[in-house]
C-alpha cells in the first residue's frame, strides 16, 4: 500500500496538534506540582476515584477510566498506596481481582487539586474559544475517539 502523505495544510494542522497537545500536558503538570504536590499520573487515578460511588473502584474499571495498560497502573497505584493517597484492597466477589480505594488523603488531595486545576483548563482551552468553536471541537474529538475505540475492538 502506498503511504498517503500530508499535503502541506494537513502537516500544518498535525504539527500543530502535536505541539498543544504535549505543551497543554506540561501546563497541567506544572499546575499540579506546583499547588497540589501531585503529578499528573496520581490526578489521573484520583479523580476517578472521587467520583466513583464510596471513593473504589476494580482495579480494571479503573484502568478503563484512565486509558493505562494493568502494569503502567499496578505500579502507579503502588506508588500511591506508598504515599497514603490510595488503598488497595481484594475484590470480594472475585480472588483475583482487586479494588482501590481513595483515602481521605488522597479526598484531600484532589479536591484541594481540582479547582486550580480545573482554571488552568479554562485558561488555556476553554476561554480561547466561542462556543460554536467548543461545539465544532466536541463533535470532531468525539468522532475521532470513536474510530479510535473501533479500530481497538478490532485489533483485541
Amino acid at each position: 500500500m502506498a503511504a498517503r502523505w500530508l499535503d502541506e495544510d494537513e502537516a500544518r494542522l498535525w504539527r500543530a496538534y502535536r505541539v498543544l497537545s504535549g505543551e497543554l500536558q506540561r501546563a497541567m503538570e506544572r499546575q499540579l506540582e506546583r499547588d497540589a504536590g501531585l503529578s499528573g499520573a496520581d490526578y489521573a487515578v484520583l479523580a476517578p476515584l472521587s467520583e466513583a460511588e464510596g471513593g473504589v473502584l476494580r482495579m480494571r474499571e479503573l484502568g478503563r477510566a484512565v486509558g493505562w495498560d494493568r502494569s503502567r497502573l499496578s505500579h502507579q497505584v503502588r506508588r500511591m498506596q506508598n504515599r497514603g493517597l490510595v488503598a488497595r484492597e481484594e475484590c470480594a466477589e472475585d480472588a483475583r481481582g482487586f479494588m482501590v480505594r481513595l483515602t481521605d488523603s488522597g479526598r484531600e488531595a484532589v479536591e484541594g487539586a481540582a479547582p486550580e486545576h480545573v482554571e488552568t483548563v479554562r485558561r488555556y482551552s476553554f476561554d480561547l474559544l466561542s462556543d460554536r468553536e467548543r461545539a465544532t471541537l466536541t463533535r470532531v474529538f468525539e468522532r475521532l475517539g470513536a474510530r479510535l475505540a473501533q479500530d481497538a475492538k478490532e485489533h483485541l
